[in-house]
């Protein structure tokens, strides 16, 4: 049974994919068969490597298909030359074409598409989640804004407070020096000629 490969094509790969490809052009067999041969050879499903090679692996190699074509129409004069009787139905009949082959081709593509829904839908799940990941992130981001905010202007609030407290201290502080200092403050007298006392106010 062929394991199912799902990590990326490497040049190494493309490059099988390609050799093996063109020898069945050239020796004039199917696409069909040749990605049967390449997916035993990689452990990947002939549908997978038929979509590599249509998508991306053909477009490399155009004038390579050129040419096995031209060999492979060679080879096929030469055999119409070799072979006097030559009957079209003989190569339908050939078992690279045959009804059993196209149908197990087929039913491994299609097994090759339900594992693609499958791996959507996963995807799809995935991201819903995320999606909804996300939508939460940002209202938690938003309450956190507006908490910091009320912080923000709380504090502004308390700081003002505590300005006008150190103010309002500072006052006391200097009222109460004055006070005392009233209070050490005596008063001084000298005795004039006459003999009465004069107060010294300084």
């Amino acid at each position: 049974m062929t394991v199912k490969r799902q990590d990326a094509w490497t040049p190494e790969d493309d490059m099988i994919l390609a050799e093996v490809t063109l020898r069945h052009i050239r020796e004039g067999g199917t696409q069909l068969a040749a990605f049967e041969e390449v997916a035993q050879k990689l452990g990947r499903t002939p549908a997978a490597c038929g979509f590599r090679w249509n998508s991306f692996v053909r477009k490399k190699y155009e004038s390579a298909i050129q040419i096995a074509k031209s060999q492979r129409q060679k080879r096929s004069q030469e055999r119409r030359i070799s072979y006097s009787t030559y009957s079209s139905d003989d190569h339908f009949q050939d078992p690279l074409y045959s009804l059993d082959h196209i149908i197990r081709f087929l039913r491994q593509h299609k097994n090759e598409v339900g594992e693609l829904r499958k791996q959507q839908k996963q995807l799809e799940k995935e991201l819903a989640e995320r999606e909804e990941q996300l939508r939460r992130l940002e209202r938690e981001n938003n309450e956190m804004k507006s908490q910091l905010n009320s912080v923000q202007s709380n504090y502004q609030v308390v700081n003002d407070d505590y300005r006008t407290l150190v103010q309002i201290m500072e006052r006391a502080r200097k009222m109460t020096l004055l006070e005392e200092a009233k209070e050490t403050i005596k008063p001084k007298f000298r005795m004039e000629e006459n003999g009465n006392l004069e107060r010294i106010d300084k």
